[in-house]
C-alpha cells in the first residue's frame, strides 16, 4: 500500500499536534505520538506492485501539481478544518471541507495513479467517496472515543490551514520514498529513510 499524503503549514501542524498529545495524555491511548505519527491528511491510498513505478506515478503527480499552482491563485492551496468526526468503532478526526482544491486534488491523484493499470486504488479514497480528514488518534476503545470526544469538544476550534507539501510513503512501518513541496521546483526521492512508524492507511 502507498500513500499520497498532505502535509501542512507550521501553526496548522503545531494546533494539530497539541490536540493528539492532548487527546493521548486523557485517553491514555498513546498510539499516534509513540508510533511519531504526524498531523496529515491522506489524499489517496493504494496498491501497486513496482516500487520505482509508484514513485515515478508521484513525480508526474507533483509536475502536474506544480503546473496546476503556477497557474491558480495564492489561496488555492488553504482549506477549512471544521469540525471533530470519527470512523467507528475506534479512528477519531478532525474532518475537513471539501472545497474545489481538495476535490480537484483526489480527482488528479486518482487520475494520475490510477493511469498505470498495475494501480489498484483503495475504494475509500476514490473522487466522491474520500472523507478529507485528519486522523487525531486511532485504535480506541469505547471509553476511549468518549473521552476523546470530550477533549475536542473543549479545545477544538475551526481553523484554516495551508497545505505546503505532498509525501509519497509505505505504512507498516512507515517508509518516506519522496516528498514535494507546492512551490518547490524538484521532487525530493529518499532511499529507505524512514522518519516515523506507524501502522494503517488513515
Amino acid at each position: 500500500m502507498y500513500l499520497l499524503t498532505a502535509y501542512f503549514d507550521d501553526s496548522t501542524t503545531e494546533q494539530l499536534q497539541r490536540l493528539m498529545n492532548e487527546v493521548a495524555r486523557q485517553t491514555g491511548n498513546d498510539f499516534m505520538p509513540r508510533n511519531h505519527v504526524p498531523p496529515h491528511m491522506t489524499i489517496s491510498a493504494f496498491d501497486q506492485k513496482n516500487p520505482q513505478r509508484a514513485v515515478e506515478l508521484f513525480e508526474r503527480f507533483s509536475s502536474k501539481l506544480s503546473e496546476k499552482n503556477l497557474n491558480s491563485d495564492s489561496n488555492s492551496n488553504h482549506i477549512y478544518i471544521a469540525s471533530p468526526g470519527a470512523f467507528l468503532p475506534s479512528v477519531i478526526y478532525l474532518e475537513a471541507v471539501q472545497n474545489r482544491y481538495l476535490f480537484e486534488l483526489s480527482e488528479m491523484a486518482h487520475k494520475e495513479f490510477c493511469a498505470d493499470p498495475a494501480t489498484r486504488p483503495n475504494r475509500f479514497y476514490l473522487p466522491f467517496q474520500w472523507i478529507p480528514h485528519i486522523t487525531i488518534a486511532k485504535q480506541l476503545t469505547d471509553e476511549q472515543m468518549r473521552i476523546a470526544f470530550a477533549v475536542l469538544q473543549q479545545s477544538f476550534h475551526p481553523l484554516e490551514a495551508k497545505i505546503v507539501r505532498f509525501g509519497l510513503s509505505k505504512p507498516n512501518p512507515h517508509t518516506d520514498l519522496a516528498e514535494r513541496r507546492i512551490h518547490g521546483n524538484s521532487c525530493n526521492i529518499y532511499g529507505a529513510a524512514s522518519t516515523n512508524d506507524y501502522s494503517g492507511n488513515r
